[in-house]
């Protein structure tokens, strides 16, 4: 099996992890914060890299267009399909681009970003969810049996790391929150008890969240236009002096 094979099959058993009781109770938690992102970013095109469960996590885009692009065609949405290191889209085509744990689950994580760059027209957004190394769910990633079911067979890329890749690409990070403070715990009782650990991890543990959740904005590269040397001419012909502030250095000036 080639690699690509494999980060195909790993996206896959994400996609039914998903549909168990851990993985709803995250995405949930997961659809609730993208409804007080996703609206607040304006745009007519938008695009989701990679299908996860059941619930539409841009139902709340105000979007008209959106566009979801998988490499396997699931019943019930799959509109294009596509590897996400090769987006069979336009370049500065598209406003806002939703990676559910994307980077988690491919083959080239810079070629996503890369790509995500290409197709973002200047001033969109990349909403980026993905799962936190430095967490309970990052221990139990490293303590999983070998071959490692989905999600742990992620790759759980440091928050730290996305950020310096995004600056690469000359994005800027705008916002950024924690998710999920609960131990991935099978029992849904014991889980649905532990729910108020979500509610002071913002406040006790603030870094050690399950998932967290990254907007950054493409920036536009502005060009410097050159001065113009501009002289007035008096009434007999000549070049007159411009006056200058004290102390300003004239354009092309050397200071003495």
């Amino acid at each position: 099996m080639t690699e690509r094979d494999s980060c195909s099959s790993q996206r896959w058993q994400l996609c039914e992890w998903f549909d168990s009781p851990l993985g709803r109770s995250l995405q949930a938690l997961e659809a609730h914060h993208l409804r007080t992102v996703l609206p607040n970013l304006y745009g007519t095109v938008a695009a989701q890299l990679g299908h996860i469960g059941e619930i539409n996590l841009m139902d709340s885009c105000i979007a008209p267009t959106r566009i979801l692009l998988d490499d396997h065609d699931r019943s019930g949405g799959c509109r294009v399909r596509s590897i996400p290191e090769a987006l069979p889209l336009d370049s500065k085509s598209t406003d806002v681009v939703l990676l559910p744990h994307t980077l988690d689950f491919c083959q080239d994580p810079h070629q996503v970003l890369r790509e995500v760059s290409r197709v973002l027209r200047p001033e969109g957004h990349v909403v980026i969810l993905g799962f936190n190394p430095m967490s309970l769910w990052g221990f139990r990633r490293l303590i999983a049996r070998r071959p490692r079911a989905a999600p742990w067979c992620g790759k759980f890329f440091h928050l730290s790391r996305i950020k310096d890749w995004l600056e690469l690409l000359e994005f800027e990070s705008t916002h950024g929150t924690m998710l999920y403070y609960r131990p991935p715990l099978r029992n849904e009782g014991f889980m649905h008890r532990l729910h108020f650990l979500d509610r002071m991890g913002d406040r006790w543990w603030p870094m050690m969240a399950g998932v967290y959740l990254l907007v950054a904005k493409k920036r536009v590269i502005g060009v410097t236009p050159l001065p113009l040397s501009w002289k007035t001419r008096r009434a007999d012909g000549r070049a007159a002096a411009q006056p200058a502030a004290r102390g300003m250095v004239l354009p092309f000036q050397r200071k003495q």
